[in-house]
Parts: structure tokens; C-alpha cells; sequence
């Protein structure tokens, strides 16, 4: 298995990215210096779940106003849970599973 200079194997490192969400993407950003793979789902994890972040943080305030509205929160968070658990097996089986939009910003900043 490939290791990071973090001194641990490419696919777990990529996993770890995810299992933490934002947090864990931003860690492992700034602390991979050199495996192109690891940055990459970093990158993802971190421009996905902020996103995510975001409008989740929409979705709930709109449940004050909006009658019903917290039955479409609930769905939204059960797709993000398991949008969550795809990426933390594919980024383990040491697939580079590439999200629209975010996949191709993650792969360009990856690269850097």
C-alpha cells in the first residue's frame, strides 16, 4: 500500500478525510503534503459538508417559517448520512469517487 507523509496507508488517510466531515477534510488538507490522492478527498470533504453546512443551516431556519418544512429537513439529512457513508467506503476501497461540481475544484486544488 501507498503511505502519505503522514506515514499512513493512502486508503485509510482518504477514509479519514470523511469520517469527521469538514473537520477531519481540513486537517487533512493542511497537514498531506504530498499525496496528490489524500488532498483530493480532503478537498471534496471540506467543500462538500460546508456546503452541506450551509444549507442545512438554511433549511432549519426556513422550519420556523415555513409550515412542513422540517419533514424536507429530515430527508435532506438522512441523503447527507448516506452521501456520507458512500464516500467513506469508496474513499476506503481506495476508489477516487469524484462528487459533480466539488469533485472537479477538489482535483484542481489537489494538484497544486
Amino acid at each position: 500500500m501507498v503511505k502519505t507523509s503522514m506515514n499512513i496507508e493512502e486508503n485509510i488517510a482518504s477514509m479519514l478525510c470523511y469520517i469527521g466531515v469538514w473537520v477531519t477534510g481540513l486537517i487533512f488538507y493542511l497537514l498531506e503534503k504530498e499525496n496528490k490522492t489524500v488532498k483530493f478527498h480532503a478537498m471534496q470533504s471540506l467543500l462538500t459538508f460546508i456546503g452541506v453546512f450551509i444549507v442545512y443551516f438554511v433549511i432549519f431556519f426556513l422550519t420556523w417559517f415555513v409550515p412542513f418544512m422540517w419533514m424536507f429537513s429530515i430527508l435532506f439529512g438522512l441523503l447527507v448520512f448516506i452521501l456520507w457513508i458512500i464516500l467513506v467506503i469508496k474513499a476506503y476501497q481506495g476508489e477516487k469517487f469524484k462528487l459533480p461540481i466539488v469533485g472537479d475544484i477538489a482535483e484542481k486544488e489537489a494538484q497544486k
